[in-house]
């Protein structure tokens, strides 16, 4: 029997899932790594280190699957997005640690860009927007160094991200390349030509001598070398981890979405062959199959969601369980007219307001803490919608929604999500969709499954339908926003 094999390389742990042909998993492993924060704002990851727990995790999830490299059909690679790794390419050392995604250091070096004018050019290119957040001012930042400038200009040295970099070790450096979804994170790939754009990387002071190849997010990305797993296993899928999971959630149509209720939200939506461009959400690569188009889709994040429910649990101690909740929440018929707007560390989609505080308003003395509660899961569910309204205003309508993560098992805040979208909520029977569909997109790559099969093999483990009465949720809606104009700016001119 034929397994695939997923490499989820997170930002807190390396993972490894193995999967049957029918994406049922098989064994997974998993190991942390650790965190370091030499300064305010910096958050930086050993390459190295990622690079042993990664193959660690694939050799114990072989081990427990009790299969060896030969039955493996094809390999997977998911990975945290943006983190910039630079290293020498005759010894693979890396020349600095990895400059992780929540990385705040060149913050300046944006804001400079900004005042000069380039953040409409940069999103016309790139569907980003000006911010440390993505690769290239972390590139451009190491590259200051005037030694690795030389360096990256004689063409000594690689670039890449998380996934680059493990394809490189994989293949013992043979192969330097990544998938569109990951190069459309850099700030350095041309939405509409598919490639590096010479203008940003002239903008940035990158050497092009220092990037990967682009390569079909399904296809060839070489072999592992025999060593590492007792065999050689081809290597045919790259996504990053929020188009992953997209593709393990089978949404191959424009209209079609996934949010995944973690400690923040990220929702995610394939439209189509054509990039759109909404207010205040990011455009981005879904994918490309080998042969076919780039296909596209929007993002809008979302800072707290659990992490609220968190909040309640720790801050505030109204609850002792995270999973308590529910029973809480749906123990009143409303909130009442509570809001919380929980802006803890400012808005995401589509507001990208990091003034805006945290708000809870509408107090009376009837208002318990069942109250608050229920106006927690409103909250996470009200900024989804608001991210699916700036979607929607590019032209491409919300279908369904397909939702993963943590706060996914809350059924009372799938169905508030439900009435508030007038759209069906459905949660998967699999819940580890970005491995699957690191794992399914290598099958695809592979020639083992198509992309009909993997849409009929997708089951929903329950669907909720709207049932919400229209003029409530009108109201609701219509409150969310002035609670949130409320809150917006709070912070600004203050200390952070």
């Amino acid at each position: 029997m034929a397994y695939l094999l997923a490499l989820d390389q997170g930002t807190t742990s390396s993972r490894a899932i193995v999967f049957d042909l029918e994406g049922r998993p098989v064994a997974l492993a998993q190991e942390p790594f650790e965190q370091h924060f030499p300064k305010p704002g910096w958050v930086e990851h050993d390459p190295v280190e990622i690079w042993h727990t990664q193959l660690a995790t694939a050799r114990a999830a072989l081990d427990q699957a009790g299969i060896g490299a030969g039955e493996v059909a094809a390999l997977g690679i998911t990975n945290q997005r943006e983190t910039v790794v630079l290293w020498e390419r005759a010894s693979g050392r890396p020349v600095s640690r990895a400059i992780v995604w929540q990385d705040r250091r060149t913050a300046a070096m944006t804001d400079a860009l900004r005042r000069e004018g380039h953040e409409a050019e940069v999103r016309e290119r790139t569907g980003l927007v000006l911010d440390p957040y993505f690769s290239a001012s972390k590139l451009a930042w190491l590259l200051e160094d005037p030694g690795l400038r030389r360096r990256a200009e004689a063409g000594e040295l690689a670039f890449g991200t998380i996934d680059t970099w493990l394809v490189w070790n994989l293949t013992g450096g043979k192969v330097h390349a990544t998938d569109p979804s990951n190069a459309s994170r850099t700030l350095l790939f041309n939405l509409n030509t598919g490639d590096w754009d010479d203008e940003l990387l002239a903008l940035f002071k990158i050497p092009r001598a220092l990037l990967p190849e682009v390569l079909p997010s399904s296809g060839s990305f070489g072999a592992t070398e025999p060593e590492l797993l007792g065999g050689s296993v081809p290597i045919r899928g790259v996504l990053g981890d929020q188009q992953a999971a997209l593709f393990g959630q089978a949404c191959f149509e424009a209209g079609m979405a996934k949010n995944t209720y973690g400690t923040g939200a990220f929702l995610v939506m394939h439209t189509g062959e054509v990039p759109r461009f909404g207010e205040g959400v990011l455009t981005t690569v879904a994918w490309q199959l080998e042969g076919g188009p780039l296909q596209y889709a929007q993002e809008g994040s979302i800072f707290v969601a659990g992490a609220a429910v968190q909040w309640l649990r720790d801050g505030l101690g109204l609850i002792r369980e995270s999973a308590e909740i529910e029973a809480l929440a749906a123990s009143v018929a409303s909130s009442e007219g509570v809001y919380f707007v929980p802006a803890l560390t400012g808005l995401g989609s589509p507001y990208w307001d990091p003034y805006a505080r945290g708000l809870l308003i509408g107090l009376t003395r009837g208002t318990g803490r069942a109250h608050v509660a229920r106006a927690t899961l409103e909250a996470i569910a009200l900024q989804t919608l608001d991210a699916v309204r700036a979607m929607e205003a590019s032209g491409v309508h919300l279908q369904a929604l397909r939702v993963d993560g943590g706060a996914a098992a809350n059924d009372l805040l799938l169905q508030i999500q439900a009435d508030l979208l007038g759209r069906a909520v459905e949660r998967p029977e699999v819940t580890e969709t970005t491995a699957l569909g690191a794992a399914t997109v290598a099958a695809v790559g592979a020639g083992l499954l198509d992309l009909e099969t993997l849409r009929r093999a997708w089951k929903a483990a329950r669907r909720f339908e709207p049932e919400g009465d229209p003029e409530e949720l009108a109201r609701l809606i219509a409150g969310w926003h002035k609670a949130v104009a409320r809150a917006r700016a709070w912070a600004e001119g203050a200390e952070a």
